[in-house]
């Protein structure tokens, strides 16, 4: 018999404002900008970029605070799309509220982990994340970010992402017996990491040379291959995620012209 496939479901709630659901990218306008887009040879950078599912914004939004910790201390200014809106000043404090128009189903024993987009940092806010037990739960959760900046303007563009799903195992971070020992206890693992360090400072060493191998290689690639500095590859090497989209299952799917088409329009990535 084959593995049980864990689903992920978002049941839609009517009456709320659309938002489409889609595979977190792995791009960032940040790490394009990046020379020679450096920051794309970072492997665990673009693997947590595309870890999770994107949540992406319906409405042109301006939001403000003033430092109080009021209700009314956030001023939103919907710059397009009608009522009802999906976002209000709820909790005070700077906290801006996302209402998001979906209740998420996880499979017995799993969480969802909703959190910011990754490595997409937005100037004058940060994304706060909570946990849930959605595979139980009967209520909906909201996305909450924490303005940073007073009286400085922050957008969120139609199409932009505001909440990244992640789901997680149960009690599986409290499975693991955390323990600090010396290197010397381990000596296959002590003398594979000399020899990676020996070649970490000798290729830095070369870059400064100008027509060296290491000018012309320009980074060292072993942990992007998967593969430790004698060529042992690794037994199980990811460069890229495949999540699935999410299948529309409703008796009328909503790909309206309205809502923003992340390949066409372009989501934007920070």
């Amino acid at each position: 018999m084959g593995v049980s496939q864990p689903h992920l479901i978002a049941y839609r709630l009517g009456a709320s404002p659309p938002m489409r659901l889609v595979p977190a990218a792995r791009e960032r306008a940040w790490m394009d900008a990046t020379g020679e887009r450096f920051a794309y040879r970072c492997l665990p950078l673009n693997i947590a970029n595309q870890s999770g599912w994107w949540i992406l914004n319906s409405h042109a939004l301006t939001v403000t605070w003033d430092g109080g910790g009021g209700v009314d201390a956030l001023r939103l200014d919907w710059c397009s799309g009608e009522p009802p809106y999906p976002a209000i000043s709820h909790f005070g404090d700077g906290i801006l509220t996302w209402h998001l128009p979906f209740l998420f189903r996880t499979p017995p024993g799993w969480n969802l982990l909703a959190r910011g987009p990754a490595n997409l940092p937005k100037s004058g806010t940060s994304a706060l994340e909570g946990v849930v037990e959605t595979d139980w739960a009967v209520a909906t959760f909201t996305m909450n970010w924490k303005l940073t900046a007073i009286d400085q303007p922050v957008t969120f563009e139609p199409g932009e992402p505001i909440c990244q799903l992640v789901p997680q195992r149960r009690a599986e971070l409290e499975a693991f017996v955390p323990e600090i020992r010396e290197m010397g206890a381990n000596p296959e693992l002590e003398a594979a990491f000399s020899q990676w360090s020996a070649s970490r400072s000798q290729f830095l060493g070369e870059l400064q040379e100008p027509g060296s191998e290491a000018v012309r290689r320009k980074w060292q690639k072993d942990y992007f291959h998967g593969a430790t500095p004698d060529g042992t590859r690794a037994p199980a090497h990811q460069t890229r995620l495949r999540l699935r989209e999410f299948r529309d299952l409703t008796a009328n799917s909503r790909r309206s012209a309205n809502l923003p088409d992340e390949r066409s329009s372009g989501v934007p990535r920070g």
